[in-house]
């Protein structure tokens, strides 16, 4: 039997012993969180979309590595008409598909697959489809409205004809929902009378690392792709070890037993940063935290109550004991390193006495009692969800709002968040397309509020006007004024209360190349190398 300590030293090491008892190189990345699904069409969090879209899917479009630049991806070239309509894409040829114990490609990646991809979530009764799925971002984006048609040219040309202009929607074709699936592995799967469900839990897709094996709250293993198209990934193995609590997250890393760990807690980064054997990158987050408060609930329908939760929160004592001054303190809904950041807008201030004066004109002098979500996981915006949330019960309390205290796993706090059962609920976000649409549309807009990422399920006709407006020009000034005028009639409105925008860290072993901060918040390890 081998040891545990040997087995460690050989992890830590980057190697791992391979049935054929060949040295492989593995990268173990210790990840904060399981993915909700490793279909990412169908989620909008960090640790799915790092776990599926980044490792095992690629897209028509793509990000360059470190930036938001949009380059090629599954499509060589487009052309786009002149009144913006029509989106002409050319295929790149020979792409092969992944391949498991029950599906063995017949051929390469083909027109079929992208209009698949898209169809399944326009189509609520696509026949290839998930009939109870939620396609949140799809929605959240009014793709389904934004959309036409999708047409195959041939099996290597796709046109995509919109119903008005959209600026972002190159950038949109990147991010994480655009994720091309194959179709003939879902016919295969109807043909065989497998659930169609198999497309979230035994994944094929034509990215960089291959799907291995799930190992639910534990591992995640995944294979180099030596089919891929573009730059074969460094490993052999990639594995995501999952770790909640950051610090555990810490001690593996010194122990050896991971080579990079994400989201680590603020009370450890000097630590880290003092030990040789690790290095720190740091940068500024594209990420707002908030504290969502549902309006289809009493008394969060009322302005005069949410203003008053806004003053009651010490906002400034939460950056310094949650986030130890590793970040600052949000008044608008997008960051202030994003373009049409709104340097007008008026904060909320901390003012306990302003705040017992609104509940008292909204028909509350005692106050009332209420349910506050804290967050289970560790995220850029929010590290410390339970411990902020006692902190706010406390703020609450001081002005006789009565506050319970309630947490879920992961995937079931998203999905009942998105069933809109919460009354308050932290909840944050980090760009993905590092366009402004991204989060006052995504986030705020009344399409989102339905069965979107509208956590508030605010829907306000004057801000829903001006974002629509904004995403159908591409005149960056006019694009600006909207956005700023948006964000002063969020202001007015406190769907949220802002929290924070934090900044973002990554910690890793010194012998880990190839690695770089994304600021679009998503771990991308294809490029990750071992010394």
């Amino acid at each position: 039997m081998i040891s545990r300590s040997f087995v460690r030293l050989i992890v830590g090491a980057g190697l791992l012993i391979a049935p054929s008892a060949v040295f492989a190189k593995a990268f173990v990345y210790c990840s904060e969180g399981s993915p909700s699904t490793f279909n990412p069409q169908q989620a909008t969090d960090g640790p799915t979309f790092n776990a599926s879209s980044r490792t095992i899917y690629s897209r028509l479009t793509e990000f360059k590595t470190g930036s938001t630049e949009v380059q090629p991806g599954l499509a060589e070239s487009w052309k786009v008409s002149k009144d913006g309509l029509k989106y002409t894409f050319t295929l790149r040829k020979g792409v092969k598909f992944h391949s498991n114990d029950f599906f063995k490609p017949t051929r390469d990646f083909n027109a079929d697959d992208v209009v698949y991809s898209f169809e399944v979530q326009k189509d609520k009764n696509h026949p290839l489809g998930q009939k109870a799925a939620t396609y949140e971002y799809f929605v959240s984006m009014e793709m389904d409205k934004l959309l036409k048609d999708v047409k195959k040219i041939d099996d290597h040309t796709v046109e995509f004809v919109l119903t008005r202009p959209e600026a972002p929607f190159l950038a949109n074709l990147a991010m994480d929902f655009a994720s091309i699936l194959s179709k003939e592995y879902a016919e295969q799967l109807q043909k065989a009378k497998r659930p169609i469900e198999t497309l979230n839990t035994q994944p094929i897709g034509t990215g960089v690392y291959k799907f291995r094996s799930y190992q639910k709250d534990t591992l995640i293993r995944f294979d180099r792709n030596d089919d891929y198209f573009g730059k074969k990934a460094n490993v052999d193995q990639l594995i995501f070890a999952i770790t909640p609590d950051p610090s555990v997250r810490f001690q593996k890393l010194k122990a050896g037993e991971c080579h990079l760990v994400t989201e680590p807690s603020p009370q450890d980064i000097q630590g880290m940063k003092s030990a040789s054997s690790l290095k720190v990158l740091e940068a500024e987050g594209l990420n707002v935290g908030y504290l969502a408060m549902n309006v289809e609930k009493k008394p969060f329908d009322q302005v005069k109550v949410r203003k008053a939760v806004a003053h009651a929160l010490n906002r400034q004592a939460y950056i310094k004991a949650i986030y130890l001054d590793r970040a600052a303190v949000a008044k608008n809904p997008i960051p202030p390193t994003m373009w049409s950041y709104n340097k007008k807008t008026k904060e909320d201030s901390y003012d306990p006495a302003l705040s017992k004066k609104l509940l008292k004109e909204a028909g509350f002098p005692n106050g009332f009692e209420t349910t506050l979500w804290t967050l289970p996981v560790s995220r850029p915006y929010n590290p410390a969800g339970k411990k902020m949330g006692e902190m706010m019960q406390a703020d609450l309390a001081a002005v006789g709002i009565k506050v319970k205290l309630v947490t879920y796993d992961w995937g079931t706090y998203l999905e009942r968040a998105r069933q809109g059962q919460h009354d308050i609920l932290q909840i944050g976000w980090s760009g993905d397309n590092g366009d402004p649409d991204n989060f006052l549309f995504v986030l705020l807009s009344c399409a989102a509020s339905r069965n979107g990422a509208n956590y508030s399920r605010w829907c306000d006709k004057k801000f829903d006007d001006l974002v629509l407006k904004a995403k159908q020009t591409t005149d960056i000034k006019a694009r600006t004024r909207l956005y700023e005028e948006a964000q002063g009639e969020f202001a007015k409105q406190s769907p949220w209360v802002t929290l924070a925008h934090a900044k973002v860290y990554r910690t890793m072993s010194d012998k880990v190349s190839g690695y770089q901060i994304h600021p679009l918040g998503v771990d991308i390890l294809t490029e990750v190398d071992l010394k």
